[in-house]
């Protein structure tokens, strides 16, 4: 059996750990952080992700997992994957290398003759190329593969356990073979397979994200064009989604995407293009990003106009905080970043979560939060339904109703249902819809 490291144990590395360890590997996480690893150790996780924690207990009950501080701690392990993150850069689009190339360092110093470094992090195309040159100088007997995941926040355990396809990119037989061994239990499910070589393994994750954040923004986009025009962008999606070139996932029209990944992700594919002389070909990536942008500060204006004109004084309770349900991350949230643009406008903004408050305070301790949603509702002018929890879906319209100023929400991820609503006495509106007035 083989003994795996996974260097990074932030989202994508603490799954990873414990994914491989649920499927039989003796695995050792490593990171520099002492208060993260202190805490992964203890069975707890520094990020909110729906049946992980169970996971994590029961491997390293089991001790098949363990984590460390140290390095020399995974010098014996056969396969060492890559997971530290690569943002973006303070002085640009481009993606910031420094912790692959420190890492990739730090395992070519300590790893085992003939061992399997494999990069999962989010990379431009050709920097793997330049890690082997790296790698070689200290270590020629190492190989590197490239292997990017798929993950999904709140959906992470079934990604890793369930793929819907493996992507490695190699450049000998023997790394195929070796990551044939470390999903042996995987390919037995007849998951797809996919051997490339690493520039291709390296821009099949970037061209994944470009393509789903060009679905997203051309919905919000018609959305844009359905309020102008009087139609319903809800019917139109479900119009198009019907024809199996298009399909209908991705095609709810709302305030766009966030995250870690997405926008930083789609930016940096954009600087890379334009550093090998490709700009032209991905141009219309700026205009992806920008009506992604631009859903954000339509809200902010529909909020404005609903409330007469005059936000200031006014209270808007908000309804999510994290960028997408089932997950703590509030990185580029677009909720966060409406709920903000009306406080600077004056508003009183106060924000419920069910998970995202702790660190939607930590980036913007200056706004509101409350954990207590029927206080934070008391008063309210107009609601704003912006992460589409199931607890925010499921919630009674009635008895909301009899806590708020005014019955009237603002639902910016299409995820309700506006008869429901107003039959509740509401009035609702959502971006591409039409009007729905409260019934008498």
């Amino acid at each position: 059996m083989l003994t795996l490291s996974v260097i990074g144990t932030n989202y994508l590395g603490a799954t990873h750990a414990v994914g491989m360890a649920e499927l039989g590997f003796n695995v050792i996480g490593l990171d520099t952080d002492e208060r993260k690893i202190e805490a992964l150790a203890a069975g707890r996780l520094p990020f909110y992700e729906p049946g992980l924690p169970e996971l994590l207990k029961k491997n390293l009950d089991s001790g098949r997992l363990r984590f460390t501080t140290s390095i020399e701690q995974i010098s014996d392990a056969d396969v060492h994957f890559l997971c530290v993150g690569t943002p973006q850069r303070r002085d640009g689009n481009a993606a910031d290398l420094t912790y692959v190339f420190s890492a990739v360092e730090a395992i070519a110093k300590v790893a085992k003759s003939g061992s399997l470094i494999v990069g999962k992090s989010t990379v431009p195309v050709g920097t793997a190329e330049l890690l082997i040159a790296k790698i070689h100088q200290i270590n020629p007997s190492l190989d590197l593969a490239w292997n990017p995941e798929f993950l999904r926040e709140g959906f992470a355990i079934e990604d890793t356990l369930h793929p819907n396809r493996i992507v490695v990119g190699v450049q000998s037989d023997l790394a195929e073979a070796t990551l044939r061994q470390v999903y042996e239990k995987l390919l037995a499910e007849q998951i797809p397979w996919i051997r490339s070589d690493l520039r291709t393994a390296e821009l099949v994750k970037t061209a994944a994200n470009a393509f789903l954040a060009t679905k997203i923004s051309f919905i919000n986009a018609m959305a844009e064009v359905c309020d102008v025009a009087g139609a319903d962008v809800m019917t139109l999606a479900t119009a198009i989604g019907y024809d199996p070139r298009i399909g209908n996932r991705f095609l709810q029209a709302g305030i766009g995407f966030g995250g870690g990944c997405l926008p930083k992700d789609l930016r940096s594919f954009m600087a890379r293009a334009e550093e090998l002389g490709a700009k032209e070909a991905l141009d219309f990536l700026s205009d992806i990003d920008s009506i992604n942008l631009r859903a954000r500060h339509r809200m902010v204006d529909l909020a404005v106009a609903e409330l007469d004109g005059n936000p200031v004084d006014k209270k808007v309770f908000v309804l999510g905080a994290a960028f997408k349900p089932n997950s703590d991350d509030v990185r580029d949230s677009p909720a966060l970043e409406i709920a903000e643009g009306l406080a600077k406008l004056g508003a009183n903004v106060v924000i419920h979560d069910p998970k995202a408050l702790d660190k939607a305070k930590e980036r913007f301790p200056h706004l509101q939060f409350s954990d207590d949603l029927n206080q934070s509702a008391l008063g309210a002018d107009l609601v704003l339904h912006l992460t589409e929890w199931l607890e925010y879906r499921e919630l009674d319209p009635a008895e909301l109703g009899k806590l708020v100023s005014r019955r009237r929400i603002i639902d910016g991820r299409n995820a309700l249902s506006p008869a429901k609503w107003q039959n509740a006495g509401w009035t609702y509106l959502a971006p591409g819809r039409p009007r729905f007035d409260a019934h008498d």
